[in-house]
């Protein structure tokens, strides 16, 4: 087993995709309208979903927003260096909700973004370890 991907509900499919495109740099694998169930699903990630997990963008279509509720957390990205990649994120007109810097009570270097609908993006500077 592996796993395939994480799906979000998103309001606003066009500001996801350039949010996940161009402010973190996935790439869009692949985008399928459902006329008679009234959604578009959108598949991005860092490479072919063969490789690796991705994330489902799902736009319900009507609904512009949606409740996050307390279970979801966020997605983790690792990072080669969470500084830079923050001041690129933002450079591209990025949310940065936390600055990179050691993580509380431990020592890895993250930091938070957030997407145009409000779910947090983690960064986690890779270890040199």
């Amino acid at each position: 087993m592996r796993i395939l991907h994480t799906m979000i509900r998103v309001g606003d499919l066009d500001a996801s995709l350039a949010f996940y495109t161009e402010q973190l740099g996935m790439k869009l694998l692949r985008k399928k309208d459902y006329p008679t169930g009234e959604f578009t699903l959108a598949f991005v990630g860092f490479g072919a979903e063969s490789d690796g997990a991705v994330i489902e963008l799902t736009h319900n279509w009507g609904v512009e927003k949606y409740e996050l509720g307390t279970g979801f957390g966020h997605i983790a990205l690792e990072v080669p260096d969470a500084y830079a990649a923050c001041a690129e994120i933002k450079k591209r007109g990025g949310k940065v909700t936390r600055e990179a810097g050691p993580m509380k009570h431990g020592t890895t270097v993250i930091a938070f973004v957030e997407d145009p609908d409000g779910y947090k993006i983690e960064l986690i500077q890779r270890s040199s370890a």
